[in-house]
């Protein structure tokens, strides 16, 4: 019985590293047809916490939260969605690709190791040092790769860095979370509070955003395809993932993002597929996956 949970976990965060992955391309639409971002991030996951409470309720699954774990909750949906959402999407914005969001964001198991190191004290092997090395040429052959970088450039890439500094930081907020609920009560409370986060910076920012444009089938359907797949099922897919897997056995996952961002970019139209980013993205794959060999995991 363990081992078809596991299975399941494994498919699970697989299914959330597609959907992510095609997230970043998703969300670049929004960019650059000028939807502002706190108009687009507030609605994704005003429906996704609406979808998640009603479906929660219907199956029965929504679990009544302690007062005690509330403090929780609301640092795991401060950490994601509310700041991993503003790092990764005004980094994105400023860098204009979603290839490089994707390879920034696929660092996220090195800095999990980096964790491992300073909180719990377990060594590097040489497999780790080793993939920590790889990732750093391999996220220089695809920032770079148009030339030097720019001001813009350099604080999307900060950005984009503090997003996977409070991934890091959700992770292991969830893992103790998912020690006594289930991954769809985590994730309804995670897209409910963080959308009150979001709340006023809407009402400030993004009421200027509800243009016709805003409400053409293509805006729309991008917006609901974001909330759906890429809020609902893939943070319920990826908390059950954490809770079986461990944080870091799960993360090792993100590795692949690049790789679908890349092929849904180029799909797309958004960017080209060179060799120099090719592999680039290739290299960050394999650094990361490298790092995680022999490594000790996360409970």
């Amino acid at each position: 019985m363990q081992s078809n949970h596991n299975t399941f976990a494994y498919l699970a965060a697989i299914s959330a590293v597609f959907f992510w992955g095609f997230s970043f391309v998703w969300s670049n639409v929004l960019l650059i047809n000028n939807i502002p971002v706190f108009t687009f991030l507030f609605i994704r996951l005003a429906i996704a916490g609406i979808l998640l409470t009603i479906f929660s309720k219907c199956i029965k699954k929504l679990q009544k939260v302690e007062t005690k774990d509330m403090l929780w909750m609301g640092l795991m949906a401060f950490c994601e969605p509310f700041v991993y959402f503003l790092g990764e999407t005004f980094g994105m914005k400023a860098t204009g690709s979603a290839v490089i969001t994707s390879v920034v964001i696929a660092t996220i198991p090195i800095f999990c190791l980096i964790m491992e190191k300073i909180i719990w004290h377990i060594p590097f092997n040489i497999y780790k040092v080793t993939g920590i090395l790889l990732t750093l040429p391999g996220i220089g052959l695809v920032v770079f790769q148009e030339g030097a970088l720019n001001v813009e450039h350099v604080y999307g890439i900060a950005l984009l860095f503090m997003a996977v500094i409070s991934s890091i930081a959700y992770s292991t907020t969830v893992k103790k979370l998912s020690a006594k609920y289930n991954a769809i009560t985590i994730t309804t409370y995670q897209f409910v509070i963080g959308s009150v986060f979001f709340l006023p910076f809407f009402l400030l920012y993004g009421l200027d955003g509800l243009t016709p444009n805003f409400f053409s089938f293509k805006i729309l359907s991008t917006i609901i395809t974001l909330a759906v797949f890429c809020s609902c099922v893939s943070f319920v897919f990826w908390v059950h993932a954490i809770g079986k897997l461990g944080i870091t056995r799960t993360n090792i996952f993100s590795a692949l993002i690049p790789a679908v961002s890349a092929v849904g970019a180029f799909m797309l139209g958004q960017e080209e597929l060179t060799i120099i980013k090719v592999a680039g993205v290739a290299i960050v794959i394999i650094g990361v996956i490298m790092a995680q060999k022999e490594s000790k995991r996360l409970n």
